[in-house]
C-alpha cells in the first residue's frame, strides 16, 4: 500500500507578505576624488565625469574588512528595526569580496553583532547580489521558515582594483548596505521579484585569478589576475538591455505601470546607464535615486547604501511604490517592487 505524503505544519499556514522593517549604510572616511586619481593613473575629472558621472569614492582603510563595514551597516539596520540580534534567524551577505574564500563572511557578522541564533551564508551574484538576497529572504519569510532575515550587500572592491588601469581603476568603491525584513501586516511589502542569469557572458565582466581555476602563484603574481577585468562596452550594452528587461517583468508581475513608481533605486555603476534607463522607460531622472557621484560603483552594495539614503533622507514615504533594478558579472541582474 503506496504511503500517503504528510503535510508539514509549515506548508498548512498561510504565506506571509514580507516587508523591510529597517534599513542601514557605511562608507569609510577616505574619499579619492577624480583629481586624486588623475596623479596615479592618465585620467582627468572631465574625462571620468563625462564618461561616468561619478566624482569621488570611498576607500577602505587597510585594515578594514568587508565583515567590518557589513558589521556597521548591519547594526544601523537593526536599531531603526527596534529589533535584537538574537531575534535574526538569518544573515545573507551579498558579495564579490569576501573577507576570506572560507568561512562565509556572514559568520563573521553573526559574530561581530551577537546574532547567536542566526544561519549565515554568502551570496555570490556580484553587482545583483543584494535584490536575490532580498529574494531569497522572501522565500524564507512567506514560508514561515524563517520570521526575521538581515540582508547585507558589502564590498571592498579597492582591494581587487588595478590601480594602473584607467578604465576600471575610475569606477569602484567601497561601503555596505543592509537591510531587516520580516512579516509586517500594515503593509505589503514586497510586491514582485526577478531575478536573472546568462553565463554565456561570464568573459565580460570577471576577476581570473585567485580561485581554483587559476589560483595565484609566484609566476603570475605580477600579471594582475585578482583584479577586475572589464570590457565595457559590451557591459553598458547587455546592463541597459537586462535592466529594462528585469523593470518591466517585475511591473508586471506587480500589476502596475512605471507611472506608479514613486522612486527607482538602480544599481549605481555609470550615469550614462541610467540615463538609457530612464529614456526608455520614459520617466525623469528625477524620479530615480543617484548617488554614484559620490561613491563610484559599490558592486552588491550599491542599491543597498542608496535604499537606505533614500529612506532616511524622507526621499521615499510610507505607501510609496519602489522599483529597485541591479545588473553584475556573472553575467545577474534582478528587480524588486516594494510598497514602502
Amino acid at each position: 500500500m503506496k504511503r500517503q505524503p504528510r503535510s508539514s505544519p509549515r506548508s498548512a499556514k498561510p504565506l506571509r507578505t514580507v516587508s523591510i522593517i529597517g534599513t542601514g549604510s557605511y562608507v569609510p572616511e577616505k574619499i579619492v576624488t577624480n583629481a586624486d586619481l588623475s596623479r596615479m593613473v592618465d585620467t582627468s575629472d572631465d574625462w571620468i565625469t563625462t564618461r561616468t558621472g561619478i566624482k569621488e569614492r570611498r576607500i577602505a582603510a587597510k585594515d578594514e574588512n568587508t565583515s567590518d563595514m557589513a558589521t556597521r551597516a548591519a547594526l544601523k539596520a537593526i536599531e531603526q528595526a527596534k529589533i535584537s540580534p538574537r531575534e535574526i534567524n538569518l544573515i545573507l551577505v551579498a558579495t564579490a569580496t569576501p573577507d576570506m574564500l572560507f568561512p562565509a563572511t556572514a559568520c563573521f557578522v553573526q559574530k561581530k553583532i551577537g546574532a547567536t541564533n542566526a544561519a549565515c551564508l554568502d551570496i555570490s551574484a556580484a553587482c545583483a547580489g543584494f535584490l536575490f538576497g532580498i529574494e531569497i529572504a522572501q522565500q524564507f519569510i512567506t514560508s514561515h521558515t524563517h520570521d526575521t532575515v538581515l540582508v547585507i550587500g558589502a564590498e571592498k572592491l579597492t582591494s581587487i582594483t588595478n590601480w594602473t588601469d584607467r578604465n576600471t581603476c575610475v569606477l569602484f568603491g567601497d561601503g555596505a548596505g543592509a537591510a531587516v525584513l520580516r512579516h509586517r501586516g500594515s503593509s505589503h511589502g514586497v510586491i514582485s521579484t526577478h531575478i536573472g542569469s546568462d553565463g554565456q557572458y561570464t568573459d565580460i565582466l570577471f576577476m581570473p585569478g585567485g580561485g581554483s581555476r587559476c589560483p595565484i602563484t609566484r609566476d603570475n603574481v605580477d600579471l594582475n589576475l585578482n583584479t577586475i577585468h572589464m570590457t565595457g562596452k559590451e557591459v553598458y550594452k547587455q546592463a541597459v538591455t537586462a535592466m529594462m528587461d528585469a523593470s518591466k517583468k517585475a511591473l508586471e508581475q506587480a500589476g502596475l505601470s512605471i507611472h506608479d513608481i514613486a522612486c527607482v533605486i538602480p544599481h549605481q555603476a555609470n550615469l550614462r546607464i541610467i540615463e538609457a534607463i530612464a529614456d526608455r522607460l520614459r520617466i525623469p531622472l528625477e524620479r530615480f535615486y543617484v548617488n554614484l557621484d559620490r561613491y563610484g560603483n559599490t558592486s552588491a552594495a550599491a542599491v543597498a547604501i542608496a535604499l537606505d539614503e533614500a529612506n532616511r533622507s524622507g526621499r521615499i514615504k510610507p505607501g510609496d511604490y519602489i522599483l529597485m533594478v541591479v545588473f553584475g558579472g556573472g553575467l545577474t541582474w534582478a528587480s524588486t517592487i516594494l510598497e514602502w
